[in-house]
């Protein structure tokens, strides 16, 4: 049976450095799941600066559509993070929500199944104001649909502050 800490928050919120300590206090080597596409140098910066921060004992599988793929069996999972995992399907899908989200479920529910415990990192993309982008707006409401379906099936949800972790749920 799966367990499922869902951390959420804003940008720079301090989600994936927490995510990354609950990892290791619950398993010496835990799996790093990387779910991002590298667009631009600037964002592969960014990944570069997440890669240096973990050591060897993090198993790292990149994955940005097929999570279920991989054999997590008996291990601790940290999906890092939904927010580019959605991005993925949204734009792999011509910015059909609704099919998005679909596959996301589907794929989400697939993966679960496996007896692991899985640390899901997302980002509350509608907390601010309402975007101009008609495309932002879209993938907010995916963002928004997709983080409500994981907290529902989550054993915890824990909401990131300025680098501060409030429970939620659990």
């Amino acid at each position: 049976m799966s367990y499922i800490h869902l951390i959420t928050g804003g940008e720079r919120s301090g989600k994936s450095t927490y995510a990354e300590s609950e990892a290791l206090r619950l398993s010496p080597h835990p799996v790093y799941l990387a779910t991002a596409r590298i667009w631009d140098e600037e964002f592969r910066q960014r990944i570069l600066r997440h890669q240096e921060r973990r050591g060897p004992e993090w198993t790292n599988i990149e994955e940005d559509v097929h999570l279920s793929q991989h054999d997590l069996s008996g291990r601790v999972v940290l999906v890092d993070c939904i927010t580019l995992w959605a991005t993925n399907y949204f734009f792999d899908m011509e910015q059909d929500i609704d099919s998005a989200l679909t596959a996301l479920k589907q794929e989400f529910n697939t993966l679960v199944k496996q007896d692991a415990t899985f640390i899901f990192v997302t980002n509350e993309l509608g907390m601010g104001g309402v975007s101009e982008s008609h495309t932002q707006r879209l993938f907010t409401q995916l963002q928004g649909w997709m983080n409500q379906y994981v907290a529902a099936r989550a054993d915890r949800v824990t909401l990131m502050v300025s680098g501060l972790p409030l429970s939620v749920k659990g």
